[in-house]
């Protein structure tokens, strides 16, 4: 096969830069963020989390909350991710976070990212 002709296929397997900054809608059609960054367990090589960007307005105000990657689908008619479960907003702000200015490495709170969302 020609390289050209591969390129064209569609294909299963995406890679992390073009998810990254991919919209996210709740279950309902209502856009609520962009993904961030994508937390990937270091032995299955699995997607753990999405960490998603949320509110604020040119980067001012933005916070960040993990979703966990099994709650959302691709839809490829919108070019977004969706929410399996419609989740209120005042769950998604319950949802553990951290500002746009701080340094942050989720790997040290899977505890409690996990614990908030085991019952979703």
């Amino acid at each position: 096969m020609h390289a050209d002709t591969m390129s064209l296929k569609p294909h299963r397997l995406v890679a992390s830069d073009r998810v990254e900054g991919t919209r996210v809608f709740n279950a309902d059609g209502r856009k609520i963020g962009s993904i961030k960054r994508l937390m990937i367990d270091k032995t299955s090589g699995n997607v753990a989390y999405a960490v998603l960007c949320f509110g604020g307005f040119l980067g001012v105000g933005e916070d960040y909350r993990p979703l966990p990657w099994a709650s959302m689908k691709y839809n490829p008619a919108i070019e977004a991710y969706e929410l399996l479960t419609l989740m209120s907003d005042e769950e998604l702000k319950k949802a553990p976070s951290f500002g746009v200015d701080k340094e942050f490495d989720w790997g040290n709170r899977v505890r409690e990212v996990d614990a908030y969302w085991i019952g979703f």
